[in-house]
Formats: C-alpha cells, sequence, structure tokens
C-alpha cells in the first residue's frame, strides 16, 4: 500500500496520507516519503489528512520534518485536520505553526 498519494493544483503538490494513523510504526517511512516530493523541487506543499484519524508525537514530528526541509525556500499548510489530530495540533501549539485550513483549496489560497 502506498503511503501517499501525490497531486497537484497550480504550483502545488497536495500531499495526501493513505494511512489512518500516523504513529511511531510508518512515522520514518512516512516522513522520507513527503521529503522524497520536496526533494523533488515542490516549494509550495499542502498535507492533506483527510484519512488520518490519529497521530502521536513521532507523526506530528514528521510534519515538523517536512516544514524544516522546506526552510525558507517553501511553504506548507495543512488541511482537513479533525478530531484527535486536531486536538493534538491545539495541545501542541503546533496550530501557530502551521497554517491550518479547511480543504486543499482553502490550504492553496492561504499559501498564494
Amino acid at each position: 500500500m502506498e503511503l501517499i498519494e501525490v497531486s497537484r493544483d497550480r504550483d502545488t503538490a497536495i500531499i495526501k496520507p493513505q494511512l489512518k494513523r500516523i504513529d511511531a510504526s510508518v512515522a520514518l517511512a512516512f516522513k522520507e516519503a513527503v521529503l522524497e516530493v520536496v526533494a523533488s523541487g515542490e516549494k509550495a506543499v499542502v498535507l492533506d489528512l483527510e484519512m488520518v484519524q490519529f497521530m502521536d508525537s513521532s507523526g506530528l514530528g514528521a510534519i515538523v520534518s517536512v516544514l524544516k526541509a522546506l526552510g525558507t525556500r517553501g511553504m506548507l499548510a495543512v488541511c482537513n485536520v479533525k478530531g484527535a489530530v486536531l486536538s493534538l495540533f491545539k495541545l501542541t501549539r503546533m496550530d501557530k505553526v502551521f497554517v491550518i485550513a479547511d480543504t486543499p483549496s482553502d490550504a492553496i489560497e492561504k499559501l498564494s
């Protein structure tokens, strides 16, 4: 099974994890898959978490690693963050660090 599905809208890569859980068991592989997309030259990335129902600190750490990899040359937004995943973002104050949008389209608008 693929870990992520990648599509494009305008100049933005939309990465959709194909996982219900991003935890310690898959976080490293997930991070590497997303970093491959970033390394291919993407500058604007939207992480669509629609399918993700649970994330632990290692999953969140993987997303932080992607943000760091983009550095000042790129931008990252997350969308479709719901339930326990949204609670994790708020509990860790990562909702202040990441651009969070309702839909991929909203995320692209916030990045532009």
